[in-house]
């Protein structure tokens, strides 16, 4: 809709220079906006105080013959109203509104659809949590705010595919396996001294547990070092399995690659260097490397950070860093993404300067998004909620997933901005009632569905329509006039902007937001307006096409924040 209407003003524009009513070239860009206040119409536009010196004409002159010719066009309610110094404010009318009915149904599930991204490719990468163990609340957040960002990406015209770093190198992955190699022992029946730091959380020993019962006793025979790798790749595998991949794949996450951190250390092709060494090479012909104290060294203070950063110490291990940077190499330079989005937690908050300037010092500023986001505090009926029922430890995202189900955890990590905490309370949740919002926008549309199937006369648990078909094509849609109605209408036509808002800024809780809105305008409209009208058919018929067009962009929201459209509660 936006789009239309600049482009209406555009043509009131084009149209006065070609009748010499203004002198003007070439023809600005017209931009619109949603006032402020609704009472002010449905957009406004800034062109003639932007045109105003190159026109030589007062901007509320030029705003006057801008809104002269605009007002004779169908889709304008009445002469835009020139306020202020000159910003040109109009009403669409209602035949333009009530197209939106046609345009939704049209559409379907496509409705909404902007040209952002323009088919450019990019990564979202997201969660990326060790594979050492089962996942926290956190980790749930960022798997409901990457898979949302990619829909929302999707939608708006980006090709995007979904990617879990596996951090499956390093120290912690050799602790996690004398840990579970510990555990094993003692459910052998054998002695273990575990490991001083070694992890003590309960899933270490149902790891344990889960590799005897593959492996039986067979392995407590083995030379401890040997026996820590083993159940270090056993453990591993498992983990990866069951504490990520299945329950992640219960909240309708899916990626299209998990990347193995293992491979950037691997030796390249035929025994050449590996993604790391390769990486600093690229650094170093573009004269970004240098040496000191036998480290070698990034120059990262040239691309904003606060000081240089080491890639490989003196003693010839590489950093942590030194994978990331390899990592995003891979990204760029290997795979050709245009555009690469990471998702990290707060603790990382400190990380996002060096990485941007290892993406700027390869060569792509600016092509590298740097998401941050905050924790997340559970409560349950307003109690603080911290340790796990069942192990007396931290609650796991898969223990929430289980007691929520995957729409109430998924809709309530997105409601906030990433850099606000969110408050989760299990027991509002589950409530089914106006006060859970996930439950008030599911309502909304099984109560749509409702209205359809009552309408085809088939309301019976067992019985299905096609309820998209209960209003056919052809409705008098005129006949939408009521106040309900064209607020409704307004609401639907906002779907493009909001999609195009979350895609540039990252945000899907705007769609939460909008979801919301469009419920209560729905309940309000449906208090207003009786749906079917015995002895109306013309009217009952539009009413149901407008209606149906609800339950659309309704369940295109909540696809975009992936969460079910049920259409019975």
């Amino acid at each position: 809709m936006r789009d239309k209407v600049a482009q209406l003003v555009a043509e009131a524009l084009t149209a006065a220079v070609e009748a010499d009513e203004i002198a003007l070239d070439p023809i600005p860009t017209v931009e619109v906006e949603r006032p402020r206040d609704p009472a002010h119409g449905d957009w406004a536009t800034n062109v003639a105080l932007k045109s105003a010196k190159a026109a030589g004409m007062q901007p509320r002159v030029l705003a006057e013959a801008i809104a002269a010719r605009m007002a004779a066009h169908p889709d304008i309610d009445g002469t835009p109203e020139v306020a202020g110094p000159g910003f040109i404010n109009l009403r669409l009318s209602p035949a333009a509104l009530q197209r939106v009915v046609t345009d939704v149904r049209s559409a379907g599930a496509a409705f909404g659809r902007v040209d952002l991204g323009g088919g450019k490719r990019v990564q979202v990468e997201f969660v990326s949590a060790n594979p050492v163990g089962p996942m926290h609340v956190g980790h749930g957040r960022w798997a409901a705010l990457g898979d949302s960002m990619a829909r929302v990406l999707e939608h708006a015209g980006w090709q995007v595919q979904r990617e879990f770093y596996v951090n499956d190198s390093g120290v912690q992955m050799d602790i996690f396996g004398a840990s579970v190699a510990a555990r094993y022992l003692e459910a052998c029946g054998r002695e273990a001294a575990f490991p001083e730091e070694g992890y003590r959380g309960a899933y270490i020993a149902e790891v344990a547990a889960e590799i005897r019962e593959q492996e039986g006793d067979a392995l407590a025979g083995l030379p401890l070092p040997e026996l820590a790798v083993r159940c270090r790749e056993l453990g591993y595998a498992l983990v990866l399995e069951n504490h990520l991949k299945r329950v992640l794949h219960g909240m309708g996450v899916d990626f299209d690659v998990w990347f193995s951190e293992r491979t950037l250390h691997a030796p390249g092709a035929n025994g050449g260097p590996s993604e790391i060494e390769q990486a600093i090479a690229r650094l170093r012909e573009l004269g970004h490397i240098f040496e000191h104290e036998g480290a070698i060294w990034f120059r990262s203070t040239g691309f904003g950070d606060d000081k240089d950063r080491v890639l490989r110490k003196s003693d010839g291990e590489y950093t942590y860093f030194a994978a990331d940077v390899a990592y995003h190499w891979d990204k760029f330079d290997v795979r050709g993404f245009d555009r690469v989005i990471d998702i990290w937690g707060a603790d990382h908050h400190g990380y996002v300067a060096r990485m941007k300037a290892a993406a700027a010092a390869l060569g792509h500023p600016g092509k590298l998004d740097l998401v941050i986001g905050q924790l997340v505090n559970l409560y349950r009926d307003g109690e603080a909620v911290r340790m796990s029922k069942r192990t007396g430890e931290m609650v796991t995202f898969e223990e929430l997933l289980d007691e929520v189900g995957a729409d109430a955890a998924r809709y309530w990590f997105l409601r906030r901005s990433t850099d606000q905490q969110v408050d989760f309370d299990i027991g509002v949740a589950k409530e089914q009632s106006a006060e859970n919002p996930v439950y008030y926008v599911q309502y909304a549309h099984a109560r749509i569905c409702s209205i359809l199937r009552k309408a085809a006369g088939a309301d019976t648990a067992d019985e299905t329509v096609d309820i998209a078909a209960v209003a056919p094509a052809g409705a008098d849609l005129s006949l939408l006039a009521e106040d309900a109605e064209l607020t409704l209408l307004r609401k639907l036509a906002e779907l493009s902007e909001v999609v195009e808002l979350a895609a540039r800024d990252l945000a899907p809780h705007k769609l939460t937001r909008f979801a919301e809105d469009l419920a209560a305008t729905f309940h309000q409209f449906y208090t207003v307006c009786k749906v079917v009208q015995p002895g109306q058919p013309d009217l009952t018929a539009a009413r149901l096409a407008l209606v149906d067009a609800t339950r659309i962009v309704l369940a295109t929201t909540l696809g975009l924040l992936g969460v079910s459209a049920p259409e019975r509660m």
